[in-house]
């Protein structure tokens, strides 16, 4: 049976591959449908109902249908439309079709004094019968290539759609035809009373508040649930659990994402992240300027193997840059980010190239060899623990290779310089806080400047707050603790944080980039802060377990420089608006270039030696409102501020 299944499917294909090319055989097999359709309306007339039907103008009138069936289907190109996709709305053509070739039919037999009785009757016979051998033709045709093209060996996995909307109907309707589905939708969920034992696209809808859903899923199979998109998951968290309780599958989908480079319908099916979940909607930006920007101009992100710099590399590529150079110094992930560019985007130039920002020399090869016109600065060390114990790290990495690459893109003209800073920066308590802080005052100080001097490179800072799913975010650290059984370790009960995709922000960095002027910081609305403690507690129910029961919260307390809250501005900024709703302008201190520079150079020497006092008493003195918190370098703050 099953080499039957496959010798049939094998032979189908290559039929319907030559019917593709030559689309004639189509209303060829119409034709002979519409001769066959008339003679069996003679039989039906003459010998079924027992009606006169004189035959002597048989032949003429077989010929006048038979030649106004091919005008009228050369000139409406019913035979065009691929059969095994059929649907109702392309019915239309047919029927119209078929409707001009029996008027034109009707005239002759008027116009030749047939002796046939029930003209009209004889004439609408010809019309059903063709009609219906014509749809019959396509139907089986959607059911032979349903069975035969659409058959393998793979299990399907039964689901479910949430959501009876247009996209919801598409989605199941490609799930079940495409070959590469391994899911089988059987139906629908709706919260709409109305469409209650309602049918779409022959599958049943179930209305979810007035049905039992476990006893629907139980009958049906069900083993996973389908969501469209994440409106939609952020709306029925309550039910999500429920599923996620019962041992389903939860998915999401985003709308159509177009074609990948074999013409296929790209639709990425995945599971459903504890992120996805944080009530908070995704900003929705204009790509056109972005495009208008970045197409065919030489990019160079630095950080660009990291959560932030890889995603800008991804999403920079979609703009068709003549040039990509993704410079970081971490050689694994930057070899994975290669093979992902080569897989997803073949007609993408890029360079990967190993380096640090600290090592002039390198950064001059890049800028020699490669000459870049925008430039993105997402290298940096941002784990404050890590940092406080650091500092020194802190001021090479942060501070001097921002310097040196700002230095660099100034001195090669580039068209605008983004650097990508933090929240963190605001009243910093933290080391790496700090030294991001100062990256933004030399930028801003390089900026103005940069104007005195007449040069057009732009200077743009961008800040906002976590990003999730990024290394060493926080709720990677939980999903891992969970699996483990527990405890969920939290520094303090009271600590929040604001939070933002990683795509969200990428897109934000771009729309910024392409509008903003030079030496500003744009601040990204970041929305509500989220209480880390609840979002642990939704973490621990979403995988199925109760809090304090099945595994434990625990309080670790904060770490050195850690701030119960972020800010994205300090008491003496103010904002302003810009064209997005999402975005502001953070008015802040200027400060003189030279005195900068002076002070700059000062930490880095002491950062060389490796003296860590004198490096943080210098950080402060430069940022007067870096105030340690729960860390050794408190001491400072009273000598500084003496």
């Amino acid at each position: 049976m099953k080499s039957l299944q496959f010798f049939l499917r094998r032979v189908f294909k290559n039929v319907l591959k030559y019917s593709l090319k030559h689309r004639h055989i189509v209303l060829e097999i119409d034709m002979l449908l519409c001769v066959l359709g008339f003679f069996s309306a003679v039989f039906v007339h003459s010998l079924g109902l027992g009606l006169r039907l004189n035959i002597d103008n048989f032949f003429i009138l077989l010929t006048v249908f038979f030649i106004s069936c091919l005008g009228s289907f050369l000139i409406l190109k019913s035979y065009r439309g691929l059969s095994r996709h059929t649907n109702f709305m392309e019915m239309w053509r047919l029927y119209a079709s078929l409707m001009i070739a029996c008027v034109v039919l009707f005239v002759a037999v008027l116009a030749t004094g047939e002796a046939i009785d029930h003209k009209s009757l004889f004439v609408m016979n010809v019309f059903l019968i063709n009609l219906f051998l014509l749809l019959f033709m396509r139907y089986s045709m959607v059911l032979i290539y349903n069975f035969t093209v659409n058959y393998t060996n793979n299990k399907y996995t039964n689901a479910f759609v949430f959501g009876t909307d247009q996209h919801c109907i598409a989605l199941a309707q490609w799930l079940n035809k495409s070959n590469s589905s391994q899911y089988h939708v059987k139906g629908f969920f709706s919260r709409n009373k109305n469409e209650r034992k309602a049918r779409i696209a022959d599958l049943p809808v179930f209305f979810l508040n007035g049905e039992q859903p476990d006893w629907i899923m139980r009958k049906n199979e069900i083993t996973t649930i389908i969501f469209p998109d994440y409106v939609t998951v952020k709306n029925e968290q309550a039910f999500i659990k429920k599923c996620v309780d019962a041992g389903l599958k939860v998915l999401v989908t985003p709308p159509f994402e177009g074609l990948d480079h074999g013409q296929t319908k790209r639709i990425n099916i995945k599971p459903i992240q504890f992120e996805d979940l944080l009530g908070r909607d995704e900003i929705k930006i204009n790509m056109e300027r972005i495009a208008a920007q970045t197409t065919g101009k030489v990019v160079l992100v630095t950080g660009g193997a990291g959560s932030i710099g890889s995603e800008l590399v991804r999403q920079l590529a979609h703009f068709n840059p003549a040039l990509l150079v993704v410079f970081d110094a971490a050689e694994t992930p930057l070899h994975h980010l290669r093979l992902e560019l080569e897989r997803n985007f073949p007609d993408l130039k890029f360079v990967p190239v190993i380096g640090n920002v600290r090592n002039k020399n390198r950064l001059e090869y890049v800028f020699r060899d490669y000459k870049p016109q925008i430039v993105y600065h997402a290298a940096a060390y941002k784990h404050v623990p890590l940092m406080e114990e650091n500092p020194c790290e802190a001021i090479l990495t942060n501070v001097q290779g921002t310097m040196l690459l700002s230095n660099m893109s100034l001195k090669n003209k580039v068209e605008s310089f983004v650097m990508i800073s933090t929240d963190k920066a605001v009243n910093p308590t933290n080391v790496m806080g700090a030294s991001k802080r100062i990256a933004e005052i030399y930028i801003q100080s390089l900026a103005r400047k940069n104007k005195l001097m007449s040069h057009s490179t732009r200077f743009v800072t961008t800040r906002f707050g976590n990003v999730l799913g990024s290394n060493g975010s926080v709720i990677p650290h939980f999903k891992e603790q969970i699996e483990k059984g527990g405890p969920v370790t939290v520094t303090h009960p009271e600590i929040i944080r604001y939070f933002m995709t990683i795509p969200e922000a990428c897109r934000l960095v771009m729309e910024a980039a392409s509008f903003g002027r030079s030496g500003e910081i744009y601040v990204f609305d970041m929305g509500s802060p989220v209480k880390i403690v609840d979002l642990a507690r939704r973490m621990i129910e979403l995988a199925g377990f109760v809090p304090g029961k099945d595994i434990d919260i625990e309080f670790t307390g904060l770490r050195p420089g850690e701030k119960l809250y972020e800010e994205l501005l300090n008491d003496k900024e103010t904002t302003l608006p810009t064209e997005h709703e999402k975005i502001t302008i953070a008015s802040v201190q200027n400060y003189d270039y030279e005195y900068v520079l002076s002070s700059i150079e000062y930490m880095i020497d002491q950062s060389v030696e490796v003296d860590i006092d004198k490096t943080v008493e210098a950080m402060k003195k430069l940022v007067p409102e870096f105030i340690s918190q729960n860390s050794p370098f408190e001491k400072y703050d009273k000598a500084v501020a003496n």
